[in-house]
């Protein structure tokens, strides 16, 4: 029988060592030399995000009882109190740094989105990581709770992170967006927390597509109509120019007005444009796919340690959230690369009972050998 190191060991050969020593060096420095090391609190964290640990007694003592195997993991002892001091004390940007790395190795083996134009596809979202206000007076989001925020531009190649920033809760949609940069051409979905006609036209000025819905109440006058197929649930498609006052300060160009009915719920929907040439069902199917975003964050709260944290401070929070992550990414990367059938939930699922056990990773994922026929006990001729 073929040895294998433990499932984990296996997951975490998937980053390399020497661009994780390399980026820890650049954000932290010289440290002494009988510090917990990077390296050794990423394995920590990462045993809390993979094996369901709540708690940091939780973490030692379940890395404790695989003391055996810290020679295959790389990383020294961990004690409750030593890590939470990491993760109040080093940097969480370089975390940040990390998932930086991770989604540009992912993202070049992942799929590519379903539409037919071969631009860059992002969905732009936020969505609230409620904390207890007691603990966390500092991220007071109002009088009855306290909240973080993570901010999300989520490229549609492989339905994985590319931009990731956790902020206190009051932080607008639209600060966070502006500090996102994304490559000319790139085209952008967002719903109305993302409302700037200002930042709207920023993006155009920059070659960057973007699709939204429109602002209830918006004013504007009409430019230009088009004919619509109505047998697609198109019902307007029309160049439109702002009018209010605002807008003509700013100098607004022109943007495309999309009306659209879904046919299974009769809902209507207005849509808005900076895209010209694409058919009117192509932008309603734009907006559609923004819905994956929504089923990002529900995923990755429900399969990992990001609603219940580990330490008290701002840095602990973020440090937290970005290992959780850089997780997400290395299970994408290695499903893209071992082209495992399988959901990343059903991946998760599976390391989670086996995070331990020794055997191929790869084979985890497989159907199990049939087993070996036998022949009758009793051949009559």
């Amino acid at each position: 029988m073929a040895h294998h190191n433990t499932i984990f060991s296996q997951i975490l050969k998937l980053i390399p060592r020497h661009e994780f020593n390399r980026l820890a060096k650049n954000h932290d420095g010289s440290r002494r030399s009988d510090a917990m090391s990077r390296w050794t609190q990423f394995v920590a964290m990462a045993t809390a995000q993979l094996s369901g640990r709540s708690s940091l007694r939780d973490i030692e003592s379940t890395i404790a009882s695989q003391k055996h195997l810290s020679y295959h993991l790389g990383s020294g002892s961990v004690r409750r109190t030593t890590l939470s001091r990491v993760n109040k004390t080093l940097p969480s940007s370089f975390y940040e740094g990390l998932f930086a790395r991770l989604y540009v190795r992912c993202q070049k083996g992942s799929p590519r989105h379903k539409f037919r134009f071969k631009r860059k596809l992002f969905s732009l979202d936020s969505s609230l990581l409620d904390v207890s206000l007691k603990v966390f007076p500092q991220a007071n989001y109002n009088r009855m709770k306290a909240a973080f925020k993570l901010h999300v531009g989520l490229d549609h190649d492989g339905l994985i992170p590319a931009f990731a920033a956790v902020t206190p809760g009051k932080v607008g949609d639209q600060t966070q967006a502006k500090l996102m940069r994304f490559a000319k051409g790139s085209v952008l979905v967002f719903d109305r927390g993302y409302m700037d006609y200002k930042w709207h036209n920023q993006l155009t000025n920059k070659g960057i597509y973007w699709v939204t819905r429109i602002r209830t109440g918006a004013k504007y006058r009409i430019l230009e109509r088009s004919e619509v197929n109505k047998s697609q649930g198109v019902t307007s498609d029309q160049v439109i120019e702002y009018t209010s006052h605002r807008s003509s300060k700013n100098n607004l160009r022109p943007v495309r007005r999309v009306g659209y009915r879904d046919p299974l719920t009769g809902k209507h929907y207005v849509f808005t444009t900076n895209h010209f040439d694409w058919s009117a069902k192509t932008i309603a199917e734009i907006y559609k796919q923004r819905w994956q975003v929504e089923l990002f964050f529900k995923w990755i709260k429900q399969n990992l340690k990001i609603k219940a944290f580990l330490g008290n401070t701002d840095n602990a929070v973020m440090t937290q959230v970005m290992v959780a992550l850089c997780i997400y990414l290395i299970l994408a990367y290695f499903k893209f690369q071992a082209r495992i059938s399988q959901s990343l939930q059903q991946i998760t699922r599976l390391i989670h009972v086996n995070l331990f056990t020794r055997r191929d990773l790869i084979a985890l994922f497989k159907p199990p050998p049939d087993p070996p026929s036998t022949p009758n006990q009793m051949v009559l001729l």
